[in-house]
């Protein structure tokens, strides 16, 4: 059984709950409310804006939309977590018009119209239960909520895979957050009980079974509460690293370079660009040895790749803080398969291969190091790979 303290310790947003506050907001009922999960990536960290691969799932967890056209060319959004008179700006928003997490909104209505989607006003009201900052994709999952509904409402008819470069267009060149595809391709394609092997140079995608609780496993998210720490200039720096990178070693981006090929290429580069990319090479080759084992039935087996890929994390790409190291030494110390830092660092979540009898133990570990070394008290639940986003109403 598990600890009620690793359950989810708050109700998850339902369709009535943003429904009614899409009434107060606006006195009409919406025509549709649609949800998209945040995600955990079990491994892959740092590869996708390198062309590579990824492995995330969906969560529980998520934001819900909903939304109703309107007769003028405004936008409205309310959010129950940012309680306030709705935020308003017209259809044809640009860059820096918007702030604040409305942005995320607003950058998704200004991508689906710069790529010549007819998307005309809209009110919208969300709510979700993805923890902020925690590196879990909230941001992914507000923009590919609200995408999904205008993609129906309008009648716009894009696929899925080009929704998520969308998405991701609003986050990178609207809000200004230079990530990879992978957050909103895991929003809107993951599938139940399936993790999402994902190229994302191609972004052709399989889905890979992931049943833990018939291996009487379980996947703990142990979120750290620390604060993020540099995370926008630091992510960027990385990225511009590894652009160089890879135009000295003359290849289109590092997935193109083979753990064989190291020897060959490290010496052609400075003692950071090194590190940088012998993280992203090795960590490229661990998800394909992760999804190979997972086909064999060997999930035991991928709890060793999942510490080697913090290592990395930590030593090469240097993303990780205090407390994600320290939680991950306090989990596998207390018996875990495998632990890591999970998202983009510098804070936010572990996650950790537990047998299912000890998952409370490993978190009392964990919480008791944290105590020790003076930290805030991490939180935890346990991680089941749910359905991508879809109309709930």
């Amino acid at each position: 059984m598990i600890d009620e303290r690793l359950s989810r310790t708050t109700e998850a947003p339902s369709a009535a709950t943003v429904s009614t506050a899409f009434e107060d907001a606006f006195g009409r009922r919406p025509d549709g409310v649609w949800a998209a999960p945040g995600r955990v990536n079990v491994i892959g960290e740092h590869t996708d804006y390198n062309d590579g691969f990824v492995l995330p799932m969906a969560l529980p967890q998520g934001v819900r939309a909903a939304a109703a056209r309107t007769a003028d060319d405004r936008v409205r959004v309310v959010s129950l977590q940012e309680p306030g008179e709705p935020v308003g700006f017209p259809v044809d928003v640009r860059p820096g018009d918007v702030t604040g997490w409305a942005a995320y909104v607003a950058g998704v209505v200004w991508s689906l119209r710069s790529a010549g989607h007819a998307v005309g006003g809209v009110d919208l009201a969300v709510d979700g239960d993805v923890p902020a900052g925690a590196g879990l994709s909230s941001s992914a999952a507000l923009e590919c909520s609200v995408a999904c509904a205008l993609n129906e409402l309008f009648d716009l008819d894009i696929a899925p895979a080009d929704l998520a470069r969308l998405a991701q267009r609003a986050e990178n060149d609207f809000v200004g957050m230079p990530c990879g595809v992978m957050d909103q391709m895991a929003s809107v394609a993951c599938e139940e009980g399936h993790l999402l092997f994902l190229d994302t140079r191609s972004l052709r995608a399989e889905r890979v079974p992931f049943d833990t609780a018939s291996h009487d496993r379980t996947l703990l998210v142990i979120d750290t509460r620390a604060p993020h720490r540099l995370v926008d200039g630091e992510y960027a720096r990385r990225r511009a690293a590894c652009e160089a990178a890879a135009e000295t070693v003359g290849v289109r981006a590092l997935r193109d370079v083979a753990v064989d090929d190291l020897p060959a290429v490290l010496p052609r580069l400075d003692d950071e660009q090194q590190r940088r990319v012998r993280h992203v090479v090795t960590e490229n080759a661990r998800v394909e040895d992760v999804v190979h084992r997972l086909r064999d039935g060997d999930l035991d087996g991928i709890g060793p790749l999942l510490t080697a890929s913090h290592a990395s994390l930590r030593d090469d790409y240097e993303v990780t803080v205090g407390e994600l190291d320290t939680a991950v030494e306090a989990a596998l110390s207390a018996g875990a398969l495998g632990a890591r830092m999970t998202g983009g660092g510098f804070g936010g979540c572990v996650i950790a291969l537990v047998a299912a009898d000890r998952a409370a133990a490993v978190f009392d570990a964990v919480r008791e190091a944290f105590a020790t070394a003076g930290y805030a008290e991490p939180t935890a639940f346990t991680a089941v790979p749910s359905p991508g986003a879809h109309r709930v109403r």
